[in-house]
């Protein structure tokens, strides 16, 4: 493998909505420029960008995979990723280290919902795209019907430089527009064999209007070009391709390409596209990062800057240790290096650095701006830390992955996993930073969160695979809280005597409400000496314990004041053990005639659906417990806010996805906490109490 210059590599990712066939197309490409010598295909487990068990078990892409294609004297690397909206954080973070995307598109199904969600992540990076419409020799396929869904659902201008020549199980290959030929295929599952012709008579009306109409998209990119199409009612061939590659590049064009991948059919095209039009890292230009006091600056991707790359990805392997991948941004990395990490603030040292093949790898002598590469056995480095020189020590952008929305209760299916459990789980974050795994110290559980149900199934199967750890999954408990709506005054004495020393504690406590969400607070009114100094705070510390620990349900007290007021001691018997003892007891049973209640947690939930969908939303909402907040739109979406109960939509995921046909998002945070309907308290403290004997 020759060395290759920044102008000479092209940095692609594939996206799409799930199932319509990015990885098969990443294997075309591969077999196409030669990679491989067999098409790959992730139905049969062949293919070498599904290489993961519970990818092939899923016949999905879970994780984002990277290889690279030579040709032309250009390297076109190529981040498959995948579609599904549980993983979304790996397009998130790959799309921060592309130039340019290959946006796939069912010829069959037309745009999908998350096809808009991936083209609007692309867009709002402003990173160019080329449109694959693949599975044309499907029944009911339509390129032109696919086309027409680009406008009307991502609201673009989609410019066709293909078009298919023949439909359905009849097309044999493609009409180029840009050259103004015919490209009949041989069939030849390599994909290059294909013979240039005349465009067919019947079809020459069709590609005059569409050649016509993508010449003037063309123009219409820049003022020169625009001048020239006036005079001439045309461009030349040159012109065409430089308007297209410099319209591309800025974002104002939108060219759709054509083909059938399991056939390869189109991709020696697509290939050729994407090194004729897409960006290089010079193209892209300089990348802005933040210097360590917060200062804006500006890295260019040129050999003679200081050395900058992004981690976009870390994957964890209990044998081979962990492998890092990142993109080289500015400046170049040759050999064993150390390099500086400003997010842990920390050097690390570069052993060996790796072109990625899939699931392989090759062996880097050196990196240039703009490549992808990985290295093995980082001691800190995660994924979005920034890699640089530490004499000019830059920190750069990316996302953060969206809150979680679904999450579970862990459990060990083996007694004393504990410590296993937290450690691979925390493995696997690295990994995949859009999971969260905390414990929970109100209900004692712990909890893994993420983007959905299959998200988090996927992680148990993975820490099961390379961990050796196994865990049950259930629903987390509500994170109710305890309180009281009544006052009370009672006296609390604890007297215990058996021989020799015996305990007294004796006092007096006033317990009342104190304002939502001020938690507790204790208020000493003793007057005089009737319980000494160093008695007092075991009162407190009595009352605290008890009040974590919960007196109706076990789920803890809070928004509540008590006032010591009076009470008694023994010069002999009384210790700070007997007054916090006295303390807790008289809590406990004041608290029982204050009017006890439960509140539960109250979240603001955010759910974005295309608008057909609003009436149902709206009403399985209403169906829990839930208050609308308001509406509006984000494009062609419609945002349904509201106020739901969080045991209301622990399992909302799901159900959303079923509700919309997998076309709906949602996201919360925690609003407060309301009082729990009484109905609903019965029921809460009834499965306390089975589970409290259960225990027994």
């Amino acid at each position: 493998m020759g060395k290759y210059e920044s102008d000479a590599v092209r940095n692609i990712i594939l996206i799409g909505h799930g199932a319509v066939g990015k990885t098969t197309l990443c294997e075309a490409m591969l077999h196409t420029g030669g990679k491989t010598d067999r098409l790959g295909k992730v139905d049969d487990g062949s293919s070498c960008m599904d290489f993961e068990p519970e990818e092939q078990k899923r016949r999905g892409s879970i994780n984002s995979a990277f290889n690279f294609v030579e040709r032309n004297k250009h390297k076109i690397n190529i981040i498959d990723t995948p579609g599904d909206a549980n993983f979304a954080y790996e397009v998130e973070s790959c799309m921060a280290v592309a130039d340019g995307a290959v946006l796939v598109v069912d010829g069959t199904s037309g745009v999908e919902f998350q096809t808009g969600k991936v083209n609007s992540l692309a867009e709002n990076n402003k990173v160019p795209r080329i449109i694959f419409i693949s599975r044309l020799d499907r029944e009911r396929a339509d390129f032109y019907k696919a086309v027409d869904s680009l406008a009307a659902k991502l609201g673009i201008k989609p410019t066709p430089l293909f078009l298919p020549l023949g439909a359905e199980a009849n097309l044999e290959g493609l009409i180029d527009l840009v050259n103004e030929k015919a490209l009949i295929f041989s069939g030849n599952a390599k994909g290059d064999d294909y013979t240039i012709a005349e465009i067919p008579a019947d079809l020459k009306e069709t590609a005059k209007k569409y050649r016509d109409s993508m010449v003037e998209d063309v123009a219409e990119s820049e003022e020169a070009l625009m001048e020239k199409y006036l005079a001439d009612g045309d461009l030349s061939l040159e012109d065409l391709k430089k308007g297209i590659r410099g319209a591309l590049i800025g974002n104002s064009l939108v060219p759709v390409v054509c083909g059938v991948a399991t056939k390869s059919l189109g991709i020696s095209p697509l290939l050729d596209a994407i090194i004729d039009y897409m960006p290089s890292p010079i193209d892209r230009g300089a990348i802005t990062g933040a210097k360590p006091d917060g200062a804006k600056e500006e890295r260019q991707p040129q050999a003679n800057a200081p050395f900058s790359a992004l981690v976009c990805k870390t994957l964890a392997d209990p044998y081979a240790g962990k492998l890092t991948i990142f993109r080289v941004f500015s400046g170049s990395l040759s050999g064993e290096a150390s390099v500086f990490n400003p997010n842990k603030k920390c050097t690390e040292r570069c052993n060996s650095v790796f072109f990625l093949e899939g699931k392989t790898q090759k062996p880097a002598e050196a990196l240039v701006a703009g490549d992808i590469a990985a290295v093995a056995k980082l001691k800190e480095t995660t994924t979005g830390d920034t890699l640089c020189n530490e004499k000019n020590p830059i920190l750069l952008p990316l996302p953060n992955p969206a809150s979680p929305v679904m999450s579970f209760a862990v459990e060990p299916k083996s007694r004393g996993d504990e410590e296993k459990i937290v450690s691979s789980i925390n493995r696997l974050i690295e990994e995949d930073p859009s999971l969260k795994f905390f414990r929970n110290d109100e209900t004692h559980e712990m909890i893994l969160s993420g983007s959905g149900q299959v998200h988090i199934e996927v992680t148990v199967e993975k820490m099961k695979r390379k961990f050796g750890v196994e865990v049950n999954l259930k629903t987390p408990r509500v994170p109710y809280k305890e309180t009281i709506k009544g006052k009370t005054n009672l006296q609390s004495k604890y007297k215990k005597q058996s021989g020799g020393r015996g305990q007294y504690g004796d006092c007096w406590l006033d317990i009342e409400p104190a304002p939502r969400g001020t938690g507790f607070e204790f208020a000493d009114k003793i007057v005089g000496g009737v319980i000494p100094q160093q008695y007092r705070p075991a009162v407190e510390k009595g009352i605290v314990e008890a009040m974590a620990e919960g007196i109706i349900a076990g789920y803890p007290v809070v928004d509540v004041k008590v006032s010591l007021t009076d009470g008694s001691y023994h010069t002999v018997d009384s210790s700070e053990m007997a007054f916090k003892i006295a303390g807790s007891m008289g809590f406990k049973k004041g608290f029982m005639d204050c009017q006890p209640i439960l509140l539960e947690p109250i979240a603001n939930i955010e759910v974005e659906i295309p608008e057909e969908y609003m009436g149902d939303v709206i009403g399985d909402l209403n169906s829990r417990r839930g208050r609308i907040a308001g509406m509006e739109t984000r494009g062609s979406n419609a945002i349904v806010k509201a106020q739901v109960p969080l045991a209301e939509i622990q399992k909302y995921a799901p159900d959303l996805r079923s509700m919309t046909s997998g076309r709906g998002s949602f996201s919360y945070v925690h609003s407060h906490y309301e009082e729990l309907p009484a109905h609903l308290t019965e029921k809460v403290i009834a499965e306390a109490k089975k589970e409290e004997a259960e225990k027994k």
